[in-house]
This record gives C-alpha cells, structure tokens and sequence, in this order.
C-alpha cells in the first residue's frame, strides 16, 4: 500500500471519553475525531474490535468477525428512536473502565433497545436489519448460536457443554433454534447495531481527513464461535482439545516468555480449502478500516508452538507457517494490500523477506532503541521509510513510565543521542519519531499527555489490570493538540488541516 508522510494516534475505542462506564461509538468518539483533526493527525489507530472474554483482552475474543457490543452508544440509539431513554450512570464517569458494570449495563440497554426494535418494528430499519442478517449469515448464525448456548451454560466454554452442543449434533442445534429463537435474533440485533454505528463513525472520519487502522490478531481464541464451528481448521485432538498452544519465546516482555494459549491452526486444512476462511475474514477486516495491522506477523512464517500441559513457554517449538502462500492467495483476491506487518519480537531474515516481498511497511519503536549500538534499527536515523514509526504500543509503558523506569545507562544515552535534557526528554522522544524517515508515525494518546505508568494499556504477561485505560474529555486540549500540529507541520506530516 502506497502511504503518504503522516501521523496518527493511537487509542483504544475502549478507551474513548464516554458517559458511560466504557468508551463507544457515541459523541466521545466525534470529539475525538476533531481532536485527531485538530493535531494535524490523518490517522486513528485502535485494537482488535471483537466481543472480549475473560480478561477483557482484545487479542482473546469470542468470534473473529463479530463486534464488540460494548461499542454501541446509547446516544446513537436514542437519535435513531432505538432507545427511549438514556441509562443513568455515575457523574462523573471513573476514571478506569469497570467492564463488570459495563456488561451489566450494556446487556441491560440492549435487552430494552431491542424490545423496543420488536414493538415498533420500523419498515426501513427492519428491512437495514435483514439486509444486514442475509449479507453476515455465514458467521452470524454460528455466533449467535454460540453466545446463546454459552449463557445458557453458564458461560462455560465450548468444551465444556454437553456432548451433543459441543459437538454441534444437528437435532442439538434445532432445539436451541426452535427454544431461543428470540434471543438468537437479539444476539444478530447487537451485531447490526454495532456495524451500523461503527460504519457511521468510519464515514465521519473519512469527512475529517482521518484513516483508521484496525489490528488483525493472528490467532484466535479457544472459546470462540470460530473454533466451536470450524474445529478441523485448528490443531484439536480427537477430544477436541489443542494439543499444543500458541505463545512467543522469552523476549523483551517476559524472561519466560508468554503462553497465550490460542489454539494453533491446521495449515494443511486451510490449504486444502484455499485459505477461505482467511479471505473471508480478511475481507471482513477491511470493510471496516483503512489499514490493518498483521499482529504477530513474525507466526506467519513460522509459530512457537507450547506443549498444552506446559505453564509457561519456554519449552515450546517453532513450527512452519504458509504465510507466503497465505499473502499471495490474498494478492489473488484483493486489488490491493493495505497491511501493516507487527514484525516485533525475534525477528528472522525470512521474516523480513516476507515482509518485503510483499511491500508491507514494519514497525519501529522508539522505547526499543536505547539497548544496544548506533545500529539499532529502532533507532530513528535507521528506520526504513516504508515503516510505522511509533514511541511505544499498547504493549509498551507509556514514554513517561518507561524513561522513569530506564537505567541510568540508558537515560545517558538517551539525551546523549537526542541531545536534549531530562526536562524535555518526553517531547524530544515524540519530536524524533515525527521527525523519522517512517513514513508513518503514530503516537499513543497516552504519551502526547505526558502519563506516567498508572495508564498504560497492557503488561504483557499479566492478566489482570489491563485495558482499563480511558481518556477523559478534559485532558483532550486545543494546546495540546497544537503541540503536535507544530510538529507534523514542521516535518512534513501535516496531511489534514488542523481545525
């Protein structure tokens, strides 16, 4: 994909000023999107947007292809006479996200939206909503089906139903269709109303000048529609059980790496049915975004794969991967490739031949560049022009938290190479990777405002604390905004006029 010299933000949508308890696609969103506009920004970039599970991860969804309904804006709902009112929440709105009471409410908002949907019946908007059941009827009955049961279980996984659920034993299927017929329609309702608002949102960005990039995780979640419904395209044993599990070795994040726990993939299988799934999917990604992100692109050549029965991942295995028939099966359906690879971690030659072959810009980052020689391709005078250039991810501490947690080594050579001081060193770091060669830069909202450790969005490795982060109306200033603006004006980012 061909991109232009430019800038972006990174934000999770979660993490959007809301009224609520978590952040959606409602009026948070638009003042957003002028906050983009007004820092000179052409580019939003968010997380993974599916339904999220235990832990709240975005990387660990129940479907592929589904929306996260924790998006919808009740706001949006009521301007489309889909809500009669607001719900009442706390004033003012914490300062973390409670996903506990956010489910709550969001489940309760919705059970009314759609009670309301039934009763009303709007011609043109039930005419929208079966449009919307016929075109996604390939992956919506499956999810349906599967978060229906699963509350019928007591959110229990998949695996752990009844044999004949868990098997998807056809007469087992009808009789959930023939009892909760209703809520299989409410399930579908959601999913409309998120891409209907999602779409919306995504078209008043285009109006401001502004792109957004999705992320793609390479693996999927065992407790998913997608493993439940299509098990012989992942490496499952006769008990349906993964036999091996998804992870990355040690590395920056973690001395004994991290076992993520996905189910790996039955390459074979998606050779044999040629890659299908994978276009469907990929061609779902893309009706929603600008640009997407390859998480994990290192796993397209070749995955560390964990012995299940293993806590950790040290003692896992690299195995094989078909990414380069994968990429040109998708060059065969698609005019154009607009993918960014994540090719982060341990990173081979083959990896970056991949990556080149098929003209994806990597990504650099800052917060990695201070560890080695004036070779360190992280650092900015060595990053490729084709590159995203960002100070941290998601990933990542936020700038201020990292520079404070840096050694005393590192923080000398870092101002030595900025040739800067400690009391600017945060602007320093954003201005050089605005200033980099990448012709993409993207900077986590977190570091534009300066936040210490207390709001970063993930430790990798942990599961508890993570992707609470949200950003509150106030802390989106104009001075702020027209920091970055002088930045991107100065290096020859400013795509957009600000304002």
């Amino acid at each position: 994909m061909e991109l232009k010299r430019s800038c972006g933000l990174l934000l999770p949508v979660t993490a959007l000023p809301a009224r609520g308890y978590c952040g959606d696609l409602g009026p948070g969103a638009r003042d957003w999107l002028e906050f983009c506009k007004s820092a000179g920004c052409s580019w939003w970039q968010i997380l993974p947007s599916g339904p999220t599970g235990y832990g709240n991860s975005p990387y660990q969804c129940f479907s592929a292809f589904a929306g996260n309904p924790l998006w919808i804006s009740p706001e949006e709902l009521l301007v489309d006479g889909l809500l009669s009112e607001l719900p009442q929440v706390e004033d003012p709105p914490s300062s973390r996200i409670d996903y506990i009471t956010a489910a709550s409410e969001n489940e309760r908002m919705l059970a009314s939206s759609w009670q309301l949907f039934r009763k009303n019946n709007p011609d043109n908007l039930r005419l929208e909503f079966d449009s919307f059941y016929e075109q996604e009827h390939d992956w919506l009955e499956d999810y349906a089906l599967f978060m229906v049961i699963r509350k019928q279980q007591q959110s229990r996984s998949w695996q752990e139903w009844p044999e004949p659920l868990r098997s998807r034993e056809p007469a087992a299927l009808r009789e959930i269709k023939a009892q909760h017929g209703e809520q299989l329609q409410q399930v579908c309702y959601e999913q409309w109303l998120f891409y209907r608002q999602w779409q919306k949102l995504h078209r008043e960005a285009i109006d401001h000048g502004i792109n957004i990039i999705g992320d793609l995780p390479l693996f999927v979640a065992f407790d998913s529609a997608d493993v439940w419904s299509h098990p012989e395209l992942f490496k499952l044993d006769q008990d349906l059980q993964p036999p091996v599990v998804a992870g990355v070795p040690p590395d920056y994040f973690s001395p004994d790496g991290q076992r993520w726990g996905n189910p790996l993939f039955n390459w074979q299988q998606h050779i044999d049915t040629g890659f299908e799934w994978w276009v469907e999917r990929l061609r779902h990604s893309l009706e929603q975004v600008d640009l997407l992100r390859l998480d994990h692109f290192r796993g397209f050549v070749a995955c560390w794969e964990v012995p299940a029965r293993e806590t950790h991942a040290r003692n896992g295995s690299w195995e094989p991967a078909p990414g380069r028939e994968l990429l040109k099966r998708f060059q065969q359906e698609f005019d154009r490739l607009p993918l960014l690879a994540e090719d982060l971690g341990l990173i081979t030659e083959e990896v970056r031949q991949l990556r080149d072959e098929f003209q994806l810009p990597g990504m650099s980052i800052m917060q990695f560049a201070f560890d080695g020689d004036e070779d360190n391709s992280f650092l900015p005078h060595n990053h490729l022009q084709h590159s995203v250039a960002y100070t941290g991810t998601h990933d990542n501490d936020t700038t201020p938290g990292w520079w404070s947690g840096t050694t005393r080594r590192q923080k000398k050579q870092v101002l030595k190479y900025l040739s800067t001081k400690a009391g600017t060193v945060i602007d320093d770091l954003i201005a050089a990777v605005i200033a980099s060669p990448a012709t993409l830069a993207v900077i986590p909202l977190q570091d534009l405002l300066m936040q210490d450790s207390s709001s970063r969005t993930n430790h990798p490795g942990s599961s508890s604390g993570n992707w609470e982060y949200r950003c509150q109306r106030e802390m989106l200033q104009y001075s702020t905004a027209e920091k970055l603006t002088r930045l991107n004006q100065k290096y020859h980012r400013l795509t957009v006029t600000p304002g």
